[in-house]
């Protein structure tokens, strides 16, 4: 049957098909709820219940988990892993045992997909366009990479299920954009900082009974949306600047040696005060000339935007009614916190965390920062940055 919303309550959690219609009744006597979502990422979330607590059909391949908090979808999206699945004849696994689910959200499907250079034909039949360019506002080159490669617009196999366009159309700066086999993710985020720092995201339509992709400007609500310990809405926080990797990206665009198109784009007040840090960046793919290096100038200063000098602030909100997430602030938007020292912070809502559990009630934690600001290991933002070097190498 369609989802309908329930009434209003504290958290309720649904599984749906792929085509969103609802499997079983809602999940009752669940024991932990853990969301994060993340700004131009996919949410990743883990509930834990009792094995009796979630039927086989709910674990269905396909299958997804809808967690509405407080009457409105919060986090929406397919099943990763119907398990680990444990029992033991004492302790905490003891009785019917313990099932545990890992989902993620419906932004996860469409950046599954990797761009064609012509979305209108077969892998295999990629023989007339090299590259899939676009020059236009950098919504609608996001909309047009979503549409072609996952959406309505896409061939049939490669259509997320009920997945439609949302709002986003002219937003941005205008931009020139090439793909060829690249991760759509990878395509979108590019995109997205190219055009002035947007956001994307899925949300599943009550009324429409559609998932759609939204592509949103964030905004600055600095001065209206303030963390204090004065104003009794922040328990703690982290704070940890740190200087910049880069401050000088040298870009090589297409042909080789004395024929290679170079461009050099530099962050003048981070090298005056941190000193040139240099990194290159291959963008043999791209089809700029020394007439007209657009492209190769994005990629110069999206280099420098993930290299630049990075502030994460972790914190530890408190929603009261006047200032609530979802409600009157979202993720990527502009907002303010106040260290101890007396300091404010004002940076992006990187990524918000919610953990509750029907004894402990619920956390909402916010990470507030830079570009490139993360709760990740060092180590795996390098492997991530390596992966997607390695990819642009592999589909030239």
């Amino acid at each position: 049957m369609p989802l309908s919303l329930p009434a209003p309550a504290r958290i309720t959690i649904l599984v749906t098909d792929r085509d969103l219609n609802v499997i079983g009744d809602p999940i009752s006597g669940w024991t932990d709820l853990d969301i994060t979502l993340r700004f131009n990422e996919p949410a990743t979330g883990v509930l834990r219940a009792p094995r009796t607590a979630v039927s086989a059909a709910q674990l269905a391949p396909g299958n997804r988990v809808v967690v509405i908090r407080d009457g409105a979808v919060f986090c929406a999206g397919p099943i990763e892993e119907p398990g680990p699945e444990d029992w033991s004849v004492s302790g905490q696994a003891s009785g019917p045992g313990i099932c545990e689910v890992q989902f993620s959200d419906d932004l996860a499907a469409v950046v599954a997909r990797i761009t064609y250079p012509n979305p209108a034909a077969a892998a295999t039949a990629q023989t007339s366009t090299a590259r899939w360019t676009a020059t236009a506002a950098a919504g609608d080159i996001m909309r047009s990479l979503v549409n072609l490669n996952a959406g309505p617009g896409a061939l049939t196999a490669r259509r997320v299920p009920q997945l439609a366009l949302g709002g986003g159309a002219g937003l941005g700066t205008t931009i020139k954009v090439g793909s060829r086999f690249e991760p759509l993710g990878d395509a979108l985020r590019s995109a997205a900082i190219a055009g002035g720092g947007l956001g994307m995201r899925t949300r599943q339509d009550i009324a429409t009974g559609q998932l759609l992709f939204d592509v949103y400007a964030p905004q600055d609500l600095a001065s209206s949306v303030r963390f204090s310990p004065g104003l009794g809405n922040l328990r703690s926080y982290r704070y940890e600047p740190k200087a910049p990797t880069v401050t000088a990206a040298i870009v090589g665009g297409k042909d080789v040696g004395t024929s290679r198109v170079v461009v050099e784009r530099v962050n003048t007040t981070a090298s005056t005060s941190w000193g040139r840090m240099e990194t290159f960046v291959d963008q043999r793919q791209s089809t700029d000339t020394a007439a007209d290096t657009t492209e190769l100038n994005q990629a110069g200063d999206e280099a420098l935007t993930r290299g630049a000098e990075t502030a994460r602030l972790t914190s530890v909100t408190v929603d009261t009614p006047d200032q609530r997430y979802g409600t009157h602030y979202q993720l990527g938007d502009r907002v303010s916190v106040e260290l101890a020292s007396g300091v404010q912070v004002t940076d992006v809502v990187r990524a918000v965390h919610l953990e509750v559990s029907p004894e402990a009630g619920e956390v909402v934690t916010a990470l507030v920062g830079t570009q490139e600001a993360s709760s990740d290991q060092l180590w795996l933002r390098y492997l991530r940055d390596l992966s997607r070097r390695v990819d642009g190498l592999e589909t030239i």
